[in-house]
């Protein structure tokens, strides 16, 4: 069989079996093969949501949820934080997998995980809470954008920016001590809050699923803090060159 005719046999198997769709998580990890089928149930648990990225094989790119003609159906709303179901009932499981740590708990575990969270709403540019602040508790973005900040003679310098699938505030769910930064509301934003009394509870009665969580959570602060260092690498290393030259 020629190279020719192998390709068109596939093209043709691909037909027969409909397209073939590829989904790009929140782990910035791909998913598939999968079909229209198994997509739309994906949509309905909400682990693919209007503006996860997918590939569609026909479409020959990537292109937002949403934006796919046979997809637009499955989304009646487009969310500009959570779905006004969420907001009606409480927390939602599926919604729990837009958060990255939580994107491999399974569906019982996010139901079990949902009843130790508050959900928070915070409008557009209030304040979340001000470095010094004595806190407890650790936030999980749903939607909506926040920043963290320092002022240092009325000037801000922005530490990082947290999005949809984003956390903060963890080290004081440990140490109870005070916030380093202050937390700003960029736009009209959802947050999951986890306090300190919750956690505790948590890991008492569900420790089996305490553990996943936090196995989760120091995974993303290593890889914050190896990301912090190469950037401090890179700014000395500048530094230093920056010394000779003069």
């Amino acid at each position: 069989m020629t190279i020719r005719e192998v390709v068109m046999n596939m093209e043709a198997q691909e037909q027969e079996a409909g397209n073939i769709y590829f989904i790009w998580g929140v782990d910035d990890s791909p998913y598939g093969p999968v079909d229209l089928t198994v997509l739309t149930d994906w949509i309905k648990d909400e682990r693919v949501m209007p503006e996860t990225w997918v590939y569609s094989r026909s479409a020959g790119n990537w292109m937002r949820a949403s934006e796919l003609p046979e997809l637009k159906s499955q989304f009646t709303l487009r969310f500009t934080s959570v779905p006004e179901e969420v907001r009606r009932v409480g927390i939602k499981p599926g919604s729990l997998r837009r958060i990255k740590i939580l994107a491999d708990l399974k569906d019982n575990q996010l139901a079990h995980l949902a009843e130790y969270m508050e959900m928070q709403e915070v409008t557009q540019w209030s304040v979340l809470f001000n470095q010094g602040d004595i806190s407890d508790s650790m936030f999980l973005v749903l939607g909506g954008e926040l920043r963290a900040r320092v002022v240092t003679n009325g000037r801000e310098t922005i530490l990082a920016t947290f999005g949809p699938g984003d956390f903060f505030g963890d080290m004081a769910l440990f140490d109870h001590g005070p916030r380093s930064a202050d937390v700003v509301a960029n736009v009209n934003s959802t947050l999951l809050k986890i306090t300190s009394l919750a956690f505790d509870r948590l890991t008492r009665e569900a420790p089996a699923l305490a553990t996943p969580f936090l196995q989760a959570t120091a995974r993303t602060l290593s890889a914050r803090i190896r990301a912090d260092n190469k950037r401090l690498t890179r700014i000395s290393q500048q530094y230093t060159a920056s010394a000779e030259v003069r």
